[in-house]
């Protein structure tokens, strides 16, 4: 500064100005000197501004480009950064680093029940979880929505070991209620993790590998960790494959429809199918529903496929009934995202008078951990739906986690006991209480009981002497095409000879 105002007589430049208390605060400066009339130095005229607020402003534009508005942890960008860092220490020192990719179970449902005010305190809890469970040189990251990342370092040889074992810590942790407001919120943990050097070198591979371990711990249950491998990456582009397939099978006429009889258990006369949802894929031919179907409702394209499930069923049961089976019913299957929607109602009556179908001729099957995971919604939405004369049924009764004192409020016409519980009816004591007890329970409601999985005469008689009111199974007839059902059903009805 001294040397350019003795060469050049002004200096402009920033500079931090120590104040009389001790502050330094950033400034602009503009030094000029005076001269008298023989060139000697007289004055230094400097023209000052204060860059404290200018210089917050800056830290708070990085900070906000760096970190996630609302947990403040890293974002994707400066998760990359601390990454390329921590893979170059890693691969300098020969030691494993592990990246655990964690996604929230059932987040979504809090969300849309208790409103993102009650998502986003949640979230924040979770970080700071997350952030007491790992030390000063791990990472802890937010990608956006519930994904959240950890980045182990310094792990040596020992990356699946110690990786696996903060997994488990962060599993426990997140298992343990959140309080917000006045709610006590539950939620679990899907996790996948990869290794590195074994499952990538660099993080998009690593990214990569342990988002696709983590829908392997979903497809699993949830709640759980799963550690990245070659056949895990495949699954997951046929996974991936089967999802773009999906969004256009609609529109390319490849779903379609086979109707189950559901039998009186006493008379053995048809009164209502099931409508199940099929998938003629073009190259890979039959795709069984157990990989569309979460598919589908991962990725919330299962909201459209009900709806056309719902009318098409609806279609041809008026095709039927036009044709003389005025009495046949048809059960659809409705899913968790159909009945979040408050206007699920609507479109059910919309549908039902587009086809000229009576509310009655429909029958809506809901399983019962869909019913229980907002069971005041619930009972809302069905009510809506009984008013419009449609029965209602709780599938695959005994396999959820139903409160009964709920159960009673439900507005149902049916259960369905689930096939698990029919299968060994004649030689498990356990599963012949289960169905006696539910059979019971069902009829004290005042509700009806389907029994599926029904597949020898000795289950059916079994069903019979505890007083099932409907049964369904191979032992009568595999899911048929709309022609076959119908012949199927008229054949019950021919005279005999």
């Amino acid at each position: 500064m001294w040397q350019s105002l003795s060469e050049r007589g002004q200096w402009r430049g920033e500079l931090l100005d120590r104040h009389r208390d001790g502050r330094v605060s950033p400034k602009w400066m503009s030094i000029s000197v005076v001269r008298d009339a023989q060139g000697a130095i007289t004055h230094h005229i400097a023209q000052t501004m204060d860059l404290s607020e200018l210089k917050a402003a800056e830290q708070r534009i990085l900070h906000l480009a760096h970190h996630d508005h609302l947990t403040g942890l890293p974002n994707r960008v400066l998760l990359r950064g601390r990454m390329e860092q921590a893979l170059a220490d890693a691969s300098r020192s020969g030691s494993e680093l592990a990246m655990l990719f964690i996604d929230l179970d059932r987040f979504k449902d809090i969300n849309d029940s208790l409103g993102h005010h009650v998502g986003d305190a949640m979230l924040v809890e979770v970080a700071q979880r997350l952030q007491r469970l790992v030390r000063g040189s791990d990472i802890v990251a937010r990608l956006g929505g519930d994904e959240f990342v950890l980045v182990l370092t310094g792990l040596g040889g020992e990356g699946a070991r110690a990786s696996a074992a903060i997994a488990q810590k962060v599993l426990e942790a997140l298992r343990q209620p959140v309080q917000v407001e006045r709610h006590a919120l539950h939620t679990s943990a899907s996790i996948g993790i990869a290794i590195f050097p074994s499952d990538g070198v660099d993080m998009d591979a690593l990214m990569k590998g342990a988002d696709a371990a983590m829908y392997h711990a979903k497809a699993a249950g949830r709640d759980g960790l799963h550690f990245y491998t070659d056949a895990m990456n495949q699954a997951n582009q046929e996974r991936l494959a089967l999802e773009q397939g999906l969004r256009v099978a609609i529109d390319r006429q490849e779903l379609f429809l086979q109707y189950q009889p559901q039998i009186e258990a006493g008379g053995l006369r048809t009164v209502t199918v099931e409508a199940l949802l099929r998938w003629r894929h073009p190259s890979l031919g039959l795709v069984s529903p157990v990989r569309f179907i979460p598919i589908a409702e991962d990725t919330g394209l299962i909201a459209s496929i009900g709806q056309w499930v719902l009318h098409e069923a609806l279609r041809q049961l008026a095709d039927w009934r036009h044709r003389g089976l005025t009495e046949l019913r048809v059960a659809v299957n409705v899913s968790a995202q159909q009945l979040r929607d408050d206007l699920f109602a609507v479109a059910v009556a919309d549908a039902l008078a587009q086809h000229g179908v009576p509310g009655s001729a429909l029958e809506l099957e809901v399983t019962e951990s869909t019913a229980m995971r907002d069971p005041r919604r619930t009972v809302a939405q069905l009510q809506q739906l009984r008013q419009l004369g449609v029965g209602l049924s709780i599938d695959d009764f005994g396999t959820g986690y139903s409160s009964l004192a709920y159960l009673k409020q439900l507005p149902l016409n049916s259960l369905k006991l689930d096939r698990s519980f029919v299968m060994d009816i004649e030689h498990d004591a356990n599963d012949a209480a289960i169905c006696a007890a539910t059979i019971t329970l069902a009829h004290s409601l005042g509700l009806a009981v389907v029994a599926e999985g029904v597949e020898t005469r000795a289950q059916l008689d079994y069903l019979r002497g505890l007083g099932c009111d409907l049964v369904q199974g191979y032992l009568f007839a595999r899911p048929l095409d709309p022609e076959a059902c119908q012949g199927y059903i008229e054949a019950q009805l021919a005279p005999t000879p």
